[in-house]
């Protein structure tokens, strides 16, 4: 009745996006993707799962970014078998378990305090020829605490990369960055004015976020990954 105060619940039933995985550790138990949350996009709160899972998908088209108008991979699902379960969604990464280990190479991770300027390679999937790695800058390295997904600034130099994508595009969210051989980071965002320059977060402080700091781990073969996740929000309106 007027006057009265009023009540209400918004559900945010389900998402599903594409990603990949940056690591999972030599053990196989665990895995890091993303390397940021996944967040509402109505209120941009890192979302609480309730459950998921990663799927396989195969990329089967592009979006080209430019200026102003990020892109992105298209894909779909493959196989219908999920490869594990989501146990946790944290402003710095995706994290969970995996239901049986996967082909990779074990790299060491390189320390924070030894990650510089200079040239890395990203590994990514971009179509249905598999991961491969692709060259970039590091033009920043910050130790800035308040700002720990945007640490490290990526500018995409590969020529190829350049001409199928634009640069960074939507769905490389936690390629892996590499630096003399080495696990350095992952990439974040992509700037939505200049597509062929983006954000990285380091790759122990995904390490670190999933309570296993260890000096080496595994990083995947980067294929993309659909994480099929319910999600539940609720916000109370008045």
């Amino acid at each position: 009745c007027e006057g009265s105060y009023k009540a209400g619940m918004w559900v945010r039933d389900s998402a599903a996006g594409i990603g990949t995985v940056t690591f999972y550790t030599e053990d196989g138990k665990a895995f890091g993707a993303l390397g940021h949350g996944i967040c509402d996009a109505d209120t941009r709160n890192v979302l609480e799962i309730r459950s998921g899972e990663p799927a396989a998908v195969s990329v089967c088209g592009i979006e080209r970014g430019s200026s102003g108008r990020p892109g992105r991979l298209r894909g779909y699902f493959t196989g219908g078998k999920s490869l594990g379960t989501l146990t946790q969604n944290t402003q710095f990464g995706l994290y969970g378990k995996l239901s049986a280990p996967h082909e990779g190479e074990t790299v060491e991770v390189l320390p924070r305090g030894n990650v510089h300027t200079g040239a890395v390679q990203i590994a990514a999937t971009i179509d249905d020829e598999g991961m491969r790695l692709f060259d970039a800058e590091l033009e920043r390295v910050s130790t800035d605490g308040k700002q720990e997904t945007r640490t490290l600034v990526l500018h995409v130099t590969d020529p190829e990369l350049l001409a199928r994508t634009g640069g960074i595009v939507q769905g490389m969210s936690g390629c892996p960055i590499l630096q003399d051989g080495k696990l350095v980071g992952a990439v974040t965002h992509v700037f939505v004015d200049d597509a062929t320059r983006g954000y990285g977060i380091f790759a122990e402080t995904m390490l670190e976020n999933l309570n296993e700091i260890k000096t080496r781990g595994t990083w995947a073969a980067a294929h993309a990954s659909l994480f099929r996740a319910a999600l539940s929000y609720f916000s109370q309106k008045v």
